[in-house]
């Protein structure tokens, strides 16, 4: 398991430079059976991301380019007559694909976003009164610019505690990006990246991660955390026992990956941040993840 793991690492590596620890964010969250919100300025690699992981694992890959004009059909399909069979025939969307990329998903109306909460969350779509199971396994990147607010449309909370993991790549540092301009005619297109997995693998590998055990000291520790930021006078909302369940399913990802079958508390201090931060709203302004690194040091390990 850990050499399909390495494979898989090192086959992003070959287009991502510089981004180690995005790419075992995201491996988190393909491996935990949940999704990715990337948040992001433009040009840093979050598509290419997306794609060379689709690649990666033999998966199909679809990317939607929310705007504001974008119909839910646009994203699940819809029905359509046939006048050969004189019947109404299912076309399906976009959204019906192993990797969705949903590029500037805050900047689509929210009853286009609410078209991926059922699917986000029950893997099936239902038009028209039918529903249909979308492929597995079935990933989630979306992504949003949040410097420019003008002409988007702010994330629910209900979809924002659909994502697993939200994060950023971040600007890649002086050695990195003059690393990148150097071997910029030696590196692969995503269209010549060779898969390194099948979708049967990726199965499997969730299937193995979440039998990772979580001691009950452990878990009581993730309880604890979770239950501070519902009474933190910082936190106007806190955490759904939805991010309960996410930030127990990442840690036991990430000790997988990691390349052990037992959680530890450094794997849930690594993860908080970013598996908790985007689920709550924090009072008068206040920076979530600066919270919640603030709730990690008061909470005591047992």
């Amino acid at each position: 398991m850990s050499q399909r793991i390495s494979k898989l690492t090192e086959n992003l590596a070959r287009t991502i430079v510089g981004k180690a620890n995005a790419i075992r964010l995201i491996l988190v969250a393909l491996l935990s059976g949940g999704h990715a919100l990337l948040e992001d300025v433009p040009g840093v690699g979050k598509t290419l991301l997306a794609k060379s992981l689709a690649r990666s694992i033999n998966g199909r890959f679809q990317r939607i380019q929310c705007t504001p004009d974008l119909l839910p059909t646009d994203m699940t399909g819809t029905n359509i007559w046939n006048p050969s069979s004189r019947e109404f025939e299912f076309l399906a969307g976009p959204i019906f694909t192993n990797v969705l990329l949903a590029d500037e998903i805050n900047r689509a109306t929210p009853r286009t976003q609410s078209a991926l909460l059922e699917v986000m969350e029950e893997q099936q779509v239902t038009v028209d009164g039918v529903s249909r199971k979308v492929q597995h396994p079935f990933f989630v990147v979306a992504t949003q610019n949040p410097i420019e607010y003008q002409g988007t449309f702010p994330l629910p909370e209900a979809q924002m505690d659909r994502f697993t993991i939200s994060l950023s790549l971040g600007y890649p540092t002086e050695a990195e990006e003059l690393q990148m301009l150097q071997h910029l005619q030696d590196r692969i297109s995503t269209d010549e990246l060779q898969p390194c997995l099948s979708l049967e693998d990726i199965l499997e590998l969730q299937h193995l991660a979440a039998q990772v055990k979580v001691t009950p000291a452990l878990q009581r520790y993730i309880i604890n955390l979770v239950r501070a930021s519902r009474s933190d006078e910082e936190i106007t909302l806190g955490v759904s026992p939805r991010g309960t369940v996410a930030l127990q399913r990442a840690t036991q990802a990430l000790a997988f990956l990691e390349g052990r079958d037992y959680a530890i508390p450094d794997d849930v201090k690594f993860l908080a941040p970013h598996v908790l931060s985007h689920r709550l709203i924090p009072a008068g302004g206040r920076q979530a993840k600066t919270i919640v690194e603030r709730l990690l040091r008061s909470i005591p390990v047992e």
